[in-house]
C-alpha cells in the first residue's frame, strides 16, 4: 500500500490561477493614462517608468516599455468588472473609443471590447445571472 506522501508526490501539478499578464507599450505615459482613465489602480511604477503594474482582484496587469510595440492583433485579455455599462460610460467620458457597445453574449456574459493605444484588445465582462 502506498503511503499518503507517496501518492501526493505522484499527482500531476495543476494550473491554479493567472497571476499577471504583461503587455508591451511603446509609450508608457500614454498607456498609463489609458489604463488610469478606465480605473486601473497603480501598484508599482508609473508614467515615467519602464515597468508599471496595476493590481486588482488578486491579479496584475503589467506594462513594459518595449520597442516591438505596437502589436498586431494577438488575442484579447478578458477582465471581469462589477458593472459593464458603467465602465463603458466611464470610457466614453474619458474620450476613449470602445469598439462596440455593451451587449449580452450567448455564452452568458455582458461585455464590450476596447483596444489600448498599443493595439492590445481588452474585453470587460460580467457573467449574466
Amino acid at each position: 500500500m502506498n503511503s499518503p506522501a507517496a501518492s501526493t508526490e505522484s499527482l500531476e501539478p495543476r494550473i491554479e490561477s493567472l497571476s499577471a499578464i504583461t503587455l508591451a507599450t511603446g509609450n508608457m505615459p500614454r498607456a498609463v493614462l489609458f489604463y488610469e482613465a478606465l480605473g486601473f489602480p497603480i501598484k508599482f511604477g508609473g508614467a515615467q517608468e519602464a515597468f508599471t503594474s496595476f493590481a486588482f482582484g488578486g491579479s496584475y496587469l503589467n506594462l513594459i516599455v518595449d520597442t516591438r510595440a505596437p502589436v498586431n492583433w494577438w488575442g484579447r485579455v478578458i477582465i471581469y468588472v462589477s458593472d459593464v455599462d458603467a465602465l463603458y460610460r466611464k470610457a466614453l467620458a474619458a474620450g476613449l473609443k470602445p469598439s462596440l457597445e455593451p451587449s449580452d453574449a450567448p455564452w452568458g456574459e455582458r461585455y464590450f471590447h476596447i483596444t489600448d493605444p498599443d493595439g492590445h484588445e481588452l474585453s470587460f465582462a460580467k457573467p449574466l445571472r
